[in-house]
């Protein structure tokens, strides 16, 4: 797992009532867990932790999460067996599993077992958080954002309408296209490797075929960057940054 200090957040996520976010972390391994919470309170969420499957179910009945990260392997029981008792108590609640196991199969078995998304060790912290927001705003347990858009250098990105605009200028992305753009501007600056960007924009539905993310990214060049100063930018060996022109 990386351990960098998380970058500077956006405007918190919170509850559609207003209130702050609750996520319940499950993990047998106290360092983990004392990481993770503390990234989260970074978000201004309210975060409770438990080390065993037991300690899960008490949580989840008294603290009433509004998102659980789960880690497969714990003492008591096994997380799959975990994760459905955990939705007997909250039966809508989004669960986020991490493990250590990697393989597709593995990631397969565990969004069929009910998880809604699936970290594999070794993770960034940066990585869980992006992953919890989503599946927040998917769920509807957080309220939308009063400002929908993103913003980098003259580029310009509104979630809600889907519209996006350079320089002032209507510029029509496919819905894949789109989910790619919008996982670049939420990240400005940083290099993203073809791996995360499978796993963000794919959902694992091309089982590692880096090349789809290759084909992609020149898809967008052609309509961000045809004619003008280029803001998509190829790390090689490392992966792809979109940074505004200039």
């Amino acid at each position: 797992m990386h351990t960098t200090s998380p970058s500077p957040r956006s405007e918190p996520v919170r509850r559609s009532d207003g209130g702050s976010i609750n996520i319940l972390v499950v993990d047998d391994e106290p360092p983990l867990t004392e990481l993770l919470s503390m990234v989260m309170r970074h978000e201004s969420w309210d975060v409770r932790s438990a080390h065993n499957g037991s300690e899960a179910i008490r949580a989840a009945r008294g603290f009433r999460p509004d998102a659980i990260v789960l880690d497969v392997m714990l003492p008591d029981m096994d997380g799959v067996q975990l994760l459905a008792r955990l939705r007997a108590v909250l039966p809508g609640v989004p669960i986020l599993f991490l493990t250590a196991l990697d393989s597709l199969q593995d990631r397969l078995a565990g969004l069929r077992a009910g998880a809604d998304d699936y970290v594999t060790k070794p993770f960034s912290l940066e990585e869980v958080v992006i992953r919890l927001r989503g599946l927040l705003r998917r769920s509807g347990a957080a309220r939308a954002r009063a400002d929908a858009g993103l913003v980098v250098g003259d580029l310009t990105l509104d979630q809600d309408s889907h519209q996006v605009r350079r320089a002032g200028e209507e510029i029509r992305l496919t819905p894949t296209e789109f989910e790619l753009l919008r996982f670049l501007m939420h990240n400005p600056g940083r290099v993203l490797s073809k791996s995360q960007i499978l796993d963000r924009v794919w959902a694992y539905d091309f089982g590692g075929q880096s090349n789809v993310v290759e084909l992609y990214i020149s898809y967008l060049r052609r309509k961000i960057d045809a004619q003008r100063e280029p803001m998509i930018h190829t790390v090689r060996g490392v992966g792809y940054t979109l940074r505004p022109a200039g």
